[in-house]
Protein backbone atom coordinates (compact mmCIF):
# COMPACT_ATOMS: atom_id res chain seq x y z
CA UNK A 1 0.00 0.00 0.00
CA UNK A 2 0.81 3.59 -1.11
CA UNK A 3 1.99 6.16 1.60
CA UNK A 4 0.40 9.32 2.20
CA UNK A 5 2.16 12.35 1.65
CA UNK A 6 3.30 14.26 4.43
CA UNK A 7 2.05 17.86 4.60
CA UNK A 8 5.38 19.14 3.28
CA UNK A 9 4.95 16.85 0.12
CA UNK A 10 1.46 17.69 0.08
CA UNK A 11 2.05 20.96 -0.22
CA UNK A 12 4.78 20.76 -2.96
CA UNK A 13 2.69 18.53 -4.86
CA UNK A 14 -0.05 20.80 -4.75
CA UNK A 15 1.83 23.66 -6.27
CA UNK A 16 3.68 21.68 -8.77
CA UNK A 17 0.18 20.66 -10.10
CA UNK A 18 -1.09 24.12 -10.19
CA UNK A 19 2.25 24.97 -11.85
CA UNK A 20 1.42 22.35 -14.43
CA UNK A 21 -2.09 23.67 -15.20
CA UNK A 22 -1.66 27.23 -15.06
CA UNK A 23 1.55 27.56 -16.92
CA UNK A 24 0.97 25.67 -20.18
CA UNK A 25 -1.99 27.88 -20.29
CA UNK A 26 -0.07 31.06 -20.16
CA UNK A 27 2.11 30.40 -22.65
CA UNK A 28 -0.33 29.03 -24.92
CA UNK A 29 -2.28 32.56 -24.20
CA UNK A 30 0.50 34.66 -25.14
CA UNK A 31 1.39 32.94 -28.43
CA UNK A 32 -2.34 32.71 -29.45
CA UNK A 33 -2.04 36.71 -28.66
CA UNK A 34 1.26 37.30 -30.64
CA UNK A 35 2.18 34.80 -32.91
CA UNK A 36 -1.43 32.82 -33.76
CA UNK A 37 0.40 29.75 -32.92
CA UNK A 38 -0.61 27.38 -29.93
CA UNK A 39 2.09 26.02 -27.55
CA UNK A 40 1.96 22.55 -29.53
CA UNK A 41 2.25 24.33 -32.96
CA UNK A 42 5.08 26.56 -31.63
CA UNK A 43 7.18 23.31 -30.91
CA UNK A 44 6.74 21.28 -33.88
CA UNK A 45 8.22 24.58 -35.62
CA UNK A 46 10.74 25.06 -32.71
CA UNK A 47 11.89 21.21 -33.27
CA UNK A 48 11.84 21.29 -37.07
CA UNK A 49 13.97 24.83 -36.97
CA UNK A 50 16.55 22.93 -34.63
CA UNK A 51 16.69 19.47 -37.06
CA UNK A 52 19.27 19.03 -39.80
CA UNK A 53 17.96 20.80 -42.98
CA UNK A 54 15.36 21.51 -40.95
CA UNK A 55 13.78 18.09 -42.18
CA UNK A 56 12.79 15.84 -39.96
CA UNK A 57 10.61 12.20 -40.64
CA UNK A 58 6.97 12.69 -39.47
CA UNK A 59 7.42 9.34 -36.85
CA UNK A 60 10.67 11.07 -35.25
CA UNK A 61 8.77 14.06 -34.98
CA UNK A 62 6.05 12.60 -33.19
CA UNK A 63 8.27 11.14 -30.97
CA UNK A 64 10.46 14.57 -30.36
CA UNK A 65 7.28 16.49 -29.49
CA UNK A 66 5.93 13.37 -27.40
CA UNK A 67 2.73 13.16 -29.53
CA UNK A 68 0.72 10.38 -31.32
CA UNK A 69 0.92 10.69 -35.39
CA UNK A 70 -2.42 11.31 -35.41
CA UNK A 71 -2.37 14.40 -33.75
CA UNK A 72 0.82 15.59 -35.12
CA UNK A 73 -0.71 15.00 -38.83
CA UNK A 74 -3.57 17.43 -37.58
CA UNK A 75 -1.27 19.86 -36.45
CA UNK A 76 1.14 19.87 -39.58
CA UNK A 77 -2.06 20.16 -41.94
CA UNK A 78 -2.69 23.63 -40.11
CA UNK A 79 0.75 24.61 -40.61
CA UNK A 80 1.19 23.48 -43.87
CA UNK A 81 -2.30 25.50 -45.07
CA UNK A 82 -0.12 28.69 -43.47
CA UNK A 83 2.71 27.85 -45.90
CA UNK A 84 5.02 27.04 -42.64
CA UNK A 85 5.65 23.45 -43.17
CA UNK A 86 5.64 20.84 -46.22
CA UNK A 87 5.24 17.20 -46.00
CA UNK A 88 6.84 15.91 -49.01
CA UNK A 89 8.18 11.82 -49.33
CA UNK A 90 11.53 10.75 -47.85
CA UNK A 91 14.02 10.52 -50.95
CA UNK A 92 15.39 7.19 -49.56
CA UNK A 93 12.05 5.48 -48.12
CA UNK A 94 8.95 6.28 -50.03
CA UNK A 95 7.08 5.05 -47.61
CA UNK A 96 8.35 7.97 -44.98
CA UNK A 97 6.67 11.21 -44.73
CA UNK A 98 8.71 14.24 -44.02
CA UNK A 99 7.98 17.36 -42.78
CA UNK A 100 10.10 20.17 -43.98
CA UNK A 101 10.29 23.74 -42.40
CA UNK A 102 9.41 26.19 -45.13
CA UNK A 103 11.34 29.52 -45.46
CA UNK A 104 8.06 31.04 -44.30
CA UNK A 105 8.25 29.21 -41.57
CA UNK A 106 11.31 29.60 -40.78
CA UNK A 107 10.61 33.17 -40.43
CA UNK A 108 7.87 32.40 -37.89
CA UNK A 109 9.90 30.81 -35.63
CA UNK A 110 12.23 33.80 -35.81
CA UNK A 111 9.53 36.52 -34.95
CA UNK A 112 7.92 34.15 -32.46
CA UNK A 113 10.96 33.13 -30.91
CA UNK A 114 11.64 36.84 -28.75
CA UNK A 115 8.10 37.22 -27.46
CA UNK A 116 7.96 33.38 -26.24
CA UNK A 117 11.46 33.25 -24.76
CA UNK A 118 10.28 36.74 -22.98
CA UNK A 119 7.25 35.51 -21.87
CA UNK A 120 9.31 32.15 -20.33
CA UNK A 121 11.56 34.38 -18.68
CA UNK A 122 8.58 36.29 -17.18
CA UNK A 123 7.11 33.75 -15.82
CA UNK A 124 9.70 31.00 -14.77
CA UNK A 125 13.10 32.42 -14.97
CA UNK A 126 12.66 35.96 -12.66
CA UNK A 127 10.39 34.25 -10.86
CA UNK A 128 13.10 31.45 -9.88
CA UNK A 129 15.97 33.95 -10.12
CA UNK A 130 19.77 33.27 -10.78
CA UNK A 131 20.89 32.29 -7.94
CA UNK A 132 18.15 28.80 -7.96
CA UNK A 133 17.96 28.41 -11.90
CA UNK A 134 20.26 25.23 -10.93
CA UNK A 135 17.93 23.77 -8.45
CA UNK A 136 15.08 24.28 -10.95
CA UNK A 137 17.45 22.23 -13.63
CA UNK A 138 18.03 19.77 -11.28
CA UNK A 139 14.58 19.61 -10.03
CA UNK A 140 12.67 18.84 -13.43
CA UNK A 141 16.32 16.93 -14.87
CA UNK A 142 15.31 14.62 -11.74
CA UNK A 143 11.36 14.61 -13.36
CA UNK A 144 12.28 14.19 -16.82
CA UNK A 145 14.86 11.26 -15.93
CA UNK A 146 11.30 9.34 -14.64
CA UNK A 147 9.10 10.78 -17.28
CA UNK A 148 11.47 10.09 -20.24
CA UNK A 149 14.34 7.88 -19.40
CA UNK A 150 15.52 7.77 -22.98
CA UNK A 151 15.74 11.30 -23.77
CA UNK A 152 13.80 10.34 -26.91
CA UNK A 153 12.37 13.94 -26.46
CA UNK A 154 14.36 16.87 -28.30
CA UNK A 155 12.50 19.45 -26.24
CA UNK A 156 13.83 17.26 -23.19
CA UNK A 157 17.30 18.63 -22.66
CA UNK A 158 18.50 15.44 -22.04
CA UNK A 159 18.36 14.47 -25.53
CA UNK A 160 21.04 16.49 -26.25
CA UNK A 161 23.14 15.56 -22.99
CA UNK A 162 22.62 11.59 -23.58
CA UNK A 163 20.37 9.42 -21.51
CA UNK A 164 22.63 9.19 -18.28
CA UNK A 165 22.20 12.67 -18.02
CA UNK A 166 22.68 15.07 -14.91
Amino acid sequence: MAEWLTAEEQHAWRRTAAVMTLLPAALDAQLQRDAGLTQFSYLVLAMLSESDGRVMPMSELASTVSSSLSRLSHVVSRLEQQGWVAREPCAGNGRVTMARLTDAGWEKVVATAPGHAAEVRRLVIDAVGPDRIGDLDAITGAILRRLDPGGRMRANPMAQEGASGL
